[in-house]
């Protein structure tokens, strides 16, 4: 406990925000009749991973604070003027590779070229203040940085990394985790990455050689110092409106008015409290979509998010305001986009119940693959340049039927690993998604997923089909014919120890189970080990004879295990659709019973 208090006791007396270090003493002075939250908060240093960093604000090495965030932002700057210096390093350099920059030794003359770096951020809390010290910091390093002017979408920054043609790009967001959290999410591009990384997230072996020099700075004398990390007083650039009046007009061109004219289409949209509703209602309006409708409770950003327990539109209750006001105004179709608008989300009236249903993310994905089909392949127009077959790709815990719906149209598919860092590097991509609402529509345009243009895309369809007396459910229901009714769902297990998961994941590898739903399992696969289709994942896969797919994995940003479902009901009529229906919703019930007995968890 004295070593506990004596290390707070340092960092509160380094630390730059005068309300986190207020914070922090109030921790030590209840430590040692409560020492809990004390102990967590210095439980060691917040990882820095793949998908960054993201985590609970407050003070400490374990939690989101200017501290962290100055040494991660001095991390991120001696590796990118690290990637400048002659010998340039690889794409696919190994895991483990050391980077040998040394701070001191910056001069211009070992550099090939000067770093540029991007800077953005949303409307949580201490989002501004993480992205101004960052690009203090970078400017500082020599790195000639750009600052968004005010809280925009994550795909905003992602375009503005290739628009600007920038070795970097830093989102500060928490996207739709819960209103204490916040994070910092690294692109990397231009002239450090191969091009067809430029405008991705960052991969192995970017964010352990990152992590290493973040290792570097806080290797203090004392607790919480950052004295050593250099931050200007100016020389950034603030941009101005065009480049993000450039995303929204790049983005409303994509639709196709020619192939699919129709406009007459009444939207309910929501931000859920983000920073999506200005971007979105401008996109869709000079789209043609000018019936829109905004939730007005959450129209404006809020970092409290007052109306929704979680800011998260899968998330039940999340889109019950939405819904309500489509309800009111007779509409059509509901967007709703998560907290940074990198997702979205989609409910219909469903005209078999006439009630609002929301849109699985697997439906969605479908749905937009049938339609950029119908475009013949690409979400954009000629005029981008594309050419070649049309790729289309979704990761390994999504719905097998993308697949399906390339092969009838003779293009390419790929499956990848979970998330956008991976679908989007997937060579000659036009369209890739994941269930868990995420879509990359235009790949030229933004190279990770976005929930506007998905959005708009949706419209799009919805309008078209509107115009000759279908629905987006018909589609579903062609689909089911074409390819069988393909029905997924997901389990998350929540837990308190990371050790919990850990121990659930041994106990599938000692004791795989033997069928789900009866149907024996056919295949396994230990994705641990990786194969020369997918680099190594901690994750476990399973298929029945029957065609069921199980996948079970950790969460890679929540203390969750994962548990993706899916089952597939030939259909072989239309007269057969509510039967396959009801047969997919039962297989869906006890493929769940074994999973959750297979992990121990029967009686959850």
């Amino acid at each position: 406990m004295a070593a506990l208090q004596a290390a707070a006791g340092q960092w509160a007396d380094h630390d730059p925000d005068p309300a986190t270090a207020a914070q922090l003493l109030d921790l030590i002075a209840a430590a040692p009749a409560d020492p809990a939250e004390l102990a967590d908060s210095f439980a060691g240093n917040l990882a820095f991973g793949t998908a960054g960093l993201r985590a609970a604000m407050g003070p400490g090495p374990n939690r989101m604070n200017k501290v962290v965030v100055r040494r991660a932002a001095a991390g991120v700057a001696a590796h990118l003027l690290a990637l400048a210096k002659e010998p340039a390093q690889p794409e696919d350099a190994q895991e483990g590779q050391k980077d040998t920059f040394d701070a001191g030794s910056s001069s211009a003359s070992v550099l090939r070229y000067q770093p540029r770096a991007v800077v953005g951020f949303d409307a949580r809390y201490n989002s501004q203040a993480f992205a101004q010290e960052t690009a203090a910091i970078f400017t500082a390093a020599g790195i000639e940085t750009f600052l968004m002017p005010a809280p925009l979408p994550t795909p905003v920054l992602a375009y503005a990394v290739r628009a600007l043609d920038c070795e970097a790009g830093i989102m500060v967001t928490a996207s739709h985790n819960p209103r204490q959290d916040n994070g910092y999410k690294v692109y990397l591009g231009g002239r450090a990455v191969a091009p067809e990384a430029r405008g991705v997230q960052i991969v192995a072996p970017h964010d352990s050689l990152i992590a290493g020099h973040i290792d570097t700075v806080a290797n203090t004398a004392e607790m919480g110092e950052t004295s050593g990390i250099e931050m200007a007083n100016e020389g950034w650039h603030v941009l101005g409106d065009a480049l993000v009046q450039e995303y929204k007009t790049t983005v409303a061109t994509l639709v196709d008015p020619t192939a699919f004219p129709a406009r007459e289409l009444r939207i309910v949209h929501t931000s859920l409290h983000g920073v999506g509703h200005e971007t979105a209602l401008a996109v869709l309006n000079s789209a043609g979509f000018t019936d829109v409708h905004a939730v007005a409770e959450q129209s404006a950003p809020d970092p409290d998010f007052p109306t929704v327990s979680f800011p998260n539109p899968e998330e039940p209750g999340a889109m019950d305001l939405a819904f309500a006001l489509a309800e009111e105004v007779g509409a059509d179709l509901v967007l709703a986009n998560d907290p940074d608008a990198d997702r979205v989300a989609v409910g219909a009236l469903n005209p078999a119940t006439g009630t609002w249903h929301q849109l699985h993310g697997d439906q969605v994905g479908a749905l937009l693959g049938a339609h950029i089909a119908a475009r013949g392949g690409r979400a954009g127009t000629a005029e981008t340049g594309a050419t070649g077959t049309p790729v289309f790709a979704n990761s390994i815990v999504s719905s097998r039927l993308l697949g399906k719906i390339a092969a009838a149209a003779g293009y390419g598919h790929a499956h990848t690993l979970t998330g956008f860092k991976w679908i989007s590097r997937v060579p000659a991509l036009t369209y890739g998604y994941e269930e868990a609402l995420g879509y990359c529509v235009a790949p030229e345009v933004v190279r990770d997923k976005d929930g506007i243009s998905a959005g708009l895309l949706v419209a799009e369809m919805a309008a078209s089909l509107k115009a000759v007396g279908r629905t987006l459910f018909d589609v579903l229901d062609d689909l089911a014919l074409a390819h069988g009714l393909h029905v997924s769902n997901q389990i998350s297990i929540r837990v308190e120890e990371i050790s919990d998961i850990h121990a659930m994941v041994s106990r599938l590898r000692a004791q795989p189970p033997a069928h789900f739903d009866g149907s024996a399992i056919a295949e396994l696969a230990d994705l641990a080990t990786g194969s020369i289709d997918l680099p190594a994942t901690e994750a476990m896969a399973y298929w029945s004879d029957n065609g069921t797919r199980v996948i079970i994995r950790p969460s890679g940003t929540e203390p969750k295990l994962k548990c993706y479902l899916e089952v597939i009901i030939p259909v072989t009529g239309a007269e057969h659709l509510g039967a396959a229906h009801e047969e997919a919703q039962r297989a869906l019930a006890a493929v769940v019973i074994d999973v959750k007995a297979a992990l121990g968890l029967e009686n959850l």
